[in-house]
């Protein structure tokens, strides 16, 4: 056997990578290529991913440079790496950095390279040319005053990575203190990978950096590595988050784990509009506007007051309106948190532009095996369509074949069964339809939370959960996000948004907070076999698998078979019940 034989990687010249997943050594490359390549497909037997533009940069922005990507690929690859392949990556990463933003003598921004050629190229881009002012010299060009983030948005959409390195505003001071001890009276350490993250992404208050994105699993702790940004940076800072419940969660963390006074935190949401040293707003609020195509009331609260640092919670969120209030807050330190860069959209070019490039990211498995979070399985359950709703399904169009398949009734009996097989676990059933989820919720006779929820009644319900008062809660997509739940150890996901990587990646995170007793987590996808719902699935799943989760599949006849059928199961209970009162 060759040397080539005992390798587990093809890489191929139209830049995709082919991974042989039953390979003794695919978890160590699958670790490495992860770092500048994008997993596109992930079959049974052999994952696919792809090396982008974009993929090369946040590698590049992170100091990894072309010699060790090739090295890499050579390291891992069966055959010969294709040449044109070898001499992409080293363009790719010649690219970043070969354009940078930075301030002259005088102060002006100006944008310089070392190359000419690349200058007179930009100059020929009429997207490009309405933020230049003029040209310098034969290296640099003066940019116009306030567009510092619309010349990054339009170079890197023609392939021009810029490295900003132009400096921060300081902003208004607020020093405070880190706890030793929290008040709950929790001794508080920032973890070594916490403390990783934050140096690199401050990187001693130095121009590189200061700016980028820090990439945690849910449960991993990213709010404390914001509150370390914070306590490095030291000004008054804005942090937007994604609904009102995590401002109060970002609000009890930052009191719990500093010495700042509560007087000193502001809430901005549809209830309160404080401004304070540290103000915590939504994207909803920010985003809000009177009537459609008018102003934006809330988008005075960027100048509000002198920010020196703003966070972006849930970063791969961010709603279009803010990406281009951010083009114009350049010269503010901007930190964005995330469990996953994947956006639905397209987007991850403008939060690499605009909010800057990826600065840390530890593999999900990394932390599971130093029990920083809960080690979960997997498992997706495939049931059938009976015959009626199966010819519903197949006049149906594409959308509406989507939401039959999702509300597939045969689910109702894996519920039930799931329910009774973790009756001593804390367990969300989670889904994306309504109608579905109120006869969930009535059926097993569960609460049930959603967008409708007034906030003081949701905020009792998942008390009450934490509690273990309450052992099984029903939770539209605004479970998604933010809720601190560290005992749930079961979730069933019902229904969700199409082929959403990002929501599979929340919701299984929901999950995955260290347990008090050490024990894992189980994540269940309950879906309909045959049908668009299945197609989806293999897409949602993608992230996961490339964080190295398997998904143990079930047919409806081998979940039977494992867990037991759910009418008999119903039976038994009644039975027992009967002998029970008889006695």
């Amino acid at each position: 056997m060759s040397d080539w034989d005992e390798k587990p990687l093809i890489v191929q010249s139209d830049r995709t990578l082919l991974l042989e997943v039953d390979h003794p050594k695919y978890e160590e490359c699958r670790d490495s290529i992860s770092r500048f390549a994008e997993l596109e497909k992930s079959p049974e037997y052999l994952h696919t991913y792809r090396i982008t533009p974009l993929s090369i940069w946040n590698a590049a922005a992170s100091k990894m440079t072309a010699e060790e990507i090739i090295d890499e690929l050579y390291k891992y690859s069966k055959y010969p790496l294709p040449q044109s392949l070898n001499a992409e990556i080293v363009t790719q990463v010649s690219r970043y950095g070969k354009l940078k933003l930075q301030r002259d003598e005088k102060g002006e921004l100006v944008l310089t390279t070392k190359e000419p050629n690349y200058l007179r190229e930009i100059l020929r881009n009429k997207k490009v040319q309405e933020f230049i002012e003029g040209r310098k010299d034969k290296n640099s060009l003066y940019v116009k005053s306030g567009f510092r983030g619309h010349i990054k948005q339009a170079l890197i959409k023609i392939g021009f990575p810029v490295e900003d390195i132009a400096g921060y505003e300081q902003g208004n001071e607020y020093k405070f203190n880190l706890r030793k001890t929290c008040k709950s009276g929790k001794p508080f350490q920032i973890r070594d990978y916490q403390r990783a993250s934050i140096d690199a992404f401050y990187q001693d208050g130095s121009v590189e950096g200061g700016s980028g994105v820090v990439v945690l699993p849910c449960g991993a702790g990213k709010t404390i590595v914001g509150i370390g940004a914070m306590h490095a940076v030291g000004a008054q800072t804005l942090i937007l988050v994604t609904n009102t419940l995590s401002i109060r969660q970002w609000r009890d963390e930052i009191l719990d784990k500093t010495d700042i006074p509560a007087e000193d935190i502001g809430e901005y949401s549809g209830d309160k509009k404080e401004i304070r040293p540290i103000t915590i707003a939504t994207y909803n609020i920010i985003t809000h506007r009177k009537k459609k195509g008018g102003d934006f009331t809330h988008f005075h609260i960027f100048s509000a007051n002198n920010w020196g640092f703003i966070i972006y919670d849930e970063v791969h969120l961010l709603p279009a309106p803010v990406f281009r209030m951010t083009s114009e807050l350049q010269a503010k330190r901007r930190l964005g948190l995330t469990a996953t860069l994947v956006r639905e959209d397209g987007l991850e070019e403008d939060v690499f532009s605009l909010i800057g490039p990826k600065k840390y990211e530890v593999p999900w498995k990394e932390l599971e095996k130093q029990s920083w979070i809960a080690e979960a399985k997997c498992v997706e359950i495939r049931v059938p369509m009976r015959s009626l709703m199966r010819g519903m399904y197949s006049v149906a169009d594409d959308r509406e074949k989507f939401r039959l398949s999702s509300e597939n009734p045969v689910k109702m009996r894996v519920i039930g069964t799931l329910l009774e097989h973790h009756k001593n676990d804390q367990v969300l059933i989670i889904g994306q339809y309504l109608n579905q989820l109120q006869k969930v919720a009535s059926k097993f006779n569960l609460p049930l939370i959603t967008g409708k929820t007034p906030l003081a009644e949701r905020s009792n319900l998942y008390a009450q959960f934490r509690e273990k008062k309450i052992q099984a809660l029903v939770v539209s997509k605004v479970a998604n996000f933010s809720i601190d739940l560290p005992d749930a150890n079961v979730a069933i996901q019902i229904s969700g948004t199409f082929g959403s990587r990002q929501e599979e990646a929340q919701r299984l995170g929901r999950i995955l907070r260290p347990k008090s007793d050490g024990s894992g987590a189980v994540f269940y996808s309950v879906i309909s076999s045959d049908s668009a719902e299945e197609r989806f699935s293999h897409n949602r799943q993608l992230f996961l698998t490339e964080q190295g989760y398997e998904y143990f599949i079930y047919t409806y006849d081998d979940f039977q078979n494992k867990f037991g059928n759910y009418l008999d199961l119903q039976k038994k209970k009644q039975k027992k019940a009967k002998q029970k009162v008889s006695a």
